[in-house]
């Protein structure tokens, strides 16, 4: 069995995520979010969907990329 990268874990249903030159074995979504997903600047939560970004920074939401001082984001429904 493989360990999980996040938590430890040894479980025989492991996989395997892959980003360019990153790789990690996990036992579950929420450990691959965990390791994988980036962050946002403004409020610190992971973003799981597109997110925003600007100046290489990473936002969750229009919202906080204004509130860290962007202009010019909009979110779309």
């Amino acid at each position: 069995m493989k360990t999980c990268d996040v938590c430890g874990n040894d479980y025989d249903k492991t996989f395997t995520l892959t980003q360019g030159e990153r790789t990690g074995t996990f036992d579950s979504f929420e450990c691959a979010i965990h390791a994988f997903a980036p962050t946002c600047a403004h409020c610190g939560c992971r973003i799981l969907g597109h997110g925003s970004e600007s100046r290489g920074h990473f936002y969750c939401c229009a919202h906080c990329a204004e509130q860290a001082g962007v202009q010019g984001l909009a979110d779309h429904a």
